[in-house]
């Protein structure tokens, strides 16, 4: 699919939308269709990976939270200063320090977006830790390993789980945005951000297709699992 989203044909450039290309073709005669789904199929892959990296995250300082007055107090005070910054300008911002690129987009939007899912499993984790049974295995002398095995994390799961589906379309949307201003993914990959972001000097010349297509199909997958 990708082999086929960058080849060129000259022959074919700035073909509307018809029989011979769905979703036509772009100045270098690529076809948008294969284009748009390459861009869809690495937006969802990085979303799914930095979707799961921040709800781990999230998950193991929130337990930790509930283990350490210290690591609570410190991660309270991380927990504010990333929802201080506007979001979007701190995927930015880890994006540069990272190099941008594919480990760019995956390090800014997998480290800005575990703070609100470790609220709520910091929350639930100290809630917990008063149970009275937790309390009477911690004066058993029951190991905290063992504590947070076999009670926090099967009570705190269905958070993870719901956190990290909801964290999904947010990740997918964010890498498309920072790719679209210049800060995440290369040019030479067919990402939705990248088909995005090229197609802006070509809409005032009627070529709406180049962004119409790709920016609806974009919005549909955000839309499909928000709405899961």
């Amino acid at each position: 699919l990708t082999d086929r989203a960058t080849a060129t044909d000259f022959s074919r450039t700035n073909l509307a939308p018809g029989p011979d290309g769905l979703f036509g073709t772009d100045w270098l005669g690529r076809d948008m269709l294969s284009r748009t789904l390459a861009g869809l199929s690495l937006s969802i892959r990085i979303g799914a990976l930095t979707a799961c990296v921040s709800a781990v995250i999230a998950l193991a300082l929130g337990v930790a939270a509930a283990l350490s007055r210290r690591a609570d107090a410190v991660l309270s005070w991380l927990i504010d200063l990333f929802l201080g910054i506007p979001h979007i300008l701190l995927v930015m911002l880890i994006s540069l320090a990272c190099g941008r690129g594919f480990l760019g987009v995956v390090a800014g939007v997998s480290l800005s977006h575990w703070p609100s899912l470790a609220r709520l499993a910091r929350e639930e984790a100290l809630q917990l830790r008063q149970a009275p049974y937790l309390l009477a295995a911690e004066k058993l002398g029951v190991p905290r390993g063992q504590l947070v095995r076999r009670h926090l994390l099967p009570h705190l799961l269905p958070q993870f789980l719901t956190g990290l589906i909801l964290q999904f379309p947010h990740a997918i949307l964010h890498e498309a945005s920072v790719t679209f201003l210049g800060f995440g993914l290369s040019s030479e990959q067919p990402a939705i951000g990248v088909i995005l972001s090229e197609s802006m000097q070509y809409l005032t010349t009627g070529r709406w297709w180049l962004a119409l297509f790709p920016g609806a199909a974009l919005v549909g997958v955000v839309l499909l699992f928000a709405g899961l």
